[in-house]
């Protein structure tokens, strides 16, 4: 069988990526997941057949099919199987508790839930909670590849894919309580992986160790679907062990790789580090915060210089890079714009442009920008200011065009490379009886870059402990979620036009951190 792209195929559209590779290189590997290979005929056969199935089932363009999964080949399967067949691809977390996956299946709203066997437990308890039925299928070849369930409302005929249709639904905290699923299409993918191969290219020979996790945007487009678009082989890792990860390096003999500040400063801190021979890695790519200097340093005494990134979801991601090169040159920046990416610093209070020298929002244009928060229009259009998406990040910009990211107009803080909104965090904790009110805030943490620090007030004559208010917690947020610290407060701290004053909690935060008195009254 041979794949080949057919005249009324997009020109972006990402599945024929997939069948044209098979076509060219059909027994190169393209998959190395837990040791078990797969090459680009077998990639490409079993996604053509599933995304048949999806068809013949009457699924088509508009439709949407949720996972729950951990990086695997199944997985990747899935993802292709729905770029053929021009379905909306929906990743779900699985760090998530039952109550959190609930509101993201009924956000998702997908056709088809698939599930990888060790989350069927998490999915069977989120269902449950759903007043409406969720098809749940199981991953894999005994699963959905053998059997695709029929529609409930099938689409009268199938249309070519487009470059306009959905391809991934990523759930990403903004500043609100609910997470909002970013919309990428065909087109928002493939410009974001040109701009990459322009910048940080990858080829046939690369190994590519990709150990995000798939329900993360980076997981997709911050090398590996490029590395499937050259013939490149990726190696999948289910989750991040610092020894694992640096045997993988040596004896997969990796080339780039990608990860957060948090997986390269634990890999410099495994036993293993020194002995490990990472020869083969030519390329370090970092992502999800700014890498403090040392830790660049103790890469580059490797001969690992590391390249820093900065991006968000809704720009798919890639926005700012800085090559490993200049990294002594610009300590703690994070670059210039990838190609086919313009951005511009503005003035957060009257929105007008800043020019050279200057410390102002960041704001972001291209082909790679989102469609839009999935089913939210006002988010949106919050989030837009005509074709200029808004970061809510705070950057200065030098005298040579290279950025710094100063602070985060938002509030989310990062945790290990994961966007947590302190008002997701404060939504849960007020779940519980004895709790009146509640803020959180992001400290630095060495291992982690920022932990969340949550003040929280009690009711009137409650008695409630801080171990209670961190089980109630585990108990309703993933772990990252969940803060290091809690402080009792007689009120929480308001501006004068009856805001939350977080930044005298986070001075606060820091000074605690700092070994001062354990309790304060604000």
């Amino acid at each position: 069988m041979t794949w080949e792209a057919g005249p009324s195929d997009g020109p972006h559209t990402v599945g024929r990526w997939l069948t044209d590779r098979a076509s060219q290189s059909p027994r190169r590997i393209a998959i190395d997941d837990r040791g078990v290979t797969m090459d680009y005929a077998t990639l490409a056969l079993r996604a053509s057949d599933l995304a048949d199935g999806f068809r013949r089932a009457g699924y088509g363009p508009g439709d949407r099919i949720a996972t729950v999964s951990g990086n695997s080949a199944d997985h990747v399967v899935a993802f292709f199987a729905c770029a053929l067949a021009g379905l909306a691809f929906a990743p779900l977390s699985w760090r998530l508790t039952p109550r959190e996956l609930t509101d993201l299946i009924a956000r998702s709203d997908p056709a088809i839930l698939l599930a990888e066997d060790e989350y069927a437990a998490l999915v069977g308890e989120a269902v449950r909670a759903l007043d409406t039925g969720v098809v749940v299928v199981a991953l894999g070849t005994t699963g959905v590849e053998a059997s695709v369930p029929a529609a409930r409302s099938p689409r009268a005929a199938a249309r070519p894919v487009r470059d306009d249709d959905a391809l991934l639904i990523i759930f990403t905290s903004g500043s609100e309580a609910a997470p909002k699923g970013v919309v990428l299409t065909h087109a928002n993918c493939f410009w974001n992986n040109l701009a990459l191969a322009s910048a940080v290219p990858i080829g046939p020979d690369d190994v590519v160790l990709a150990m995000l996790p798939q329900f993360h945007v980076a997981a997709w487009n911050c090398q590996p679907l490029l590395a499937w678009w050259v013939g490149a082989t990726v190696v999948l890792e289910r989750s991040f062990q610092p020894a694992r990860a640096l045997q993988l390096i040596s004896e997969r003999r990796v080339t780039v790789m990608m990860g957060v500040p948090t997986h390269y400063a634990l890999l410099a801190a495994d036993r293993e580090w020194s002995s490990t021979d990472a020869s083969s890695l030519r390329v370090a790519l970092v992502g999800g915060a700014t890498m403090p200097a040392s830790l660049q340093d103790t890469w580059t005494r490797r001969g690992i210089p590391l390249t820093q990134g900065y991006g968000l979801t809704e720009a798919a991601p890639n926005v700012l890079h800085l090559p490993a090169a200049e990294a002594v040159s610009f300590p703690g920046a994070v670059g210039r714009p990838y190609p086919h990416v313009s951005v511009r610093l503005v003035d957060p209070e009257t929105e007008l442009p800043l020019e050279g020298e200057a410390t102002g929002e960041l704001w972001v244009r291209g082909p790679s920008v989102f469609a839009g928060y999935l089913d939210d229009e006002m988010a949106t259009a919050a989030a837009m200011r005509g074709e200029w998406l808004r970061t809510g990040d705070l950057a200065r910009r030098d005298a040579s065009g290279v950025f710094r990211i100063v602070d985060r107009i938002k509030d989310i803080y990062i945790s290990g490379g994961e966007n947590v909104a302190p008002a997701e965090v404060e939504f849960a904790l007020a779940l519980h009886p004895l709790i009146e009110a509640s803020a959180v805030v992001g400290v630095p943490d060495p291992v982690w870059g920022e932990r969340g620090v949550a003040f929280v007030v009690r009711k009137a004559e409650a008695i409630l402990s801080r171990d209670e208010v961190l089980a109630h917690a585990r108990r309703n947020l993933a772990a990252f979620k969940v803060p290091v610290r809690v402080e009792f407060v007689d009120a929480l701290p308001r501006s004068t036009i009856e805001k939350l004053a977080r930044s005298r909690l986070r001075a606060l935060a820091r000074r605690l951190q700092e070994g001062e008195r354990n309790e304060h009254v604000i």
